[in-house]
């Protein structure tokens, strides 16, 4: 059995905030956010090779979004 210790400090490793987008996969399940506020939550489908843009597929059925690093948002792990 894990320490309850080791379990908590996985989960909040997973749960921070990703500062370099080419870090990210296509596949891999995030949450955007901005202000502390979830705008959206799907898995990447691509990201620039600046790693300053990212093309999301929403958890949702609806059409790809697009996020700019400069507009501001950031991106979680879910």
């Amino acid at each position: 059995m894990k320490a309850r210790g080791t379990v908590l400090s996985r989960r909040q490793a997973s749960a921070t905030t990703v500062s370099d987008w080419r870090s990210l996969k296509a596949g891999d399940r995030v949450e955007i956010l901005k202000h502390a506020q979830a705008l959206a939550a799907g898995e990447v489908e691509e990201i620039s090779m600046s790693g300053n843009v990212l093309w999301l597929v929403p958890a949702d059925p609806s059409e790809t979004q697009i996020f700019l690093k400069s507009d501001g948002v950031q991106v979680r792990r879910a």
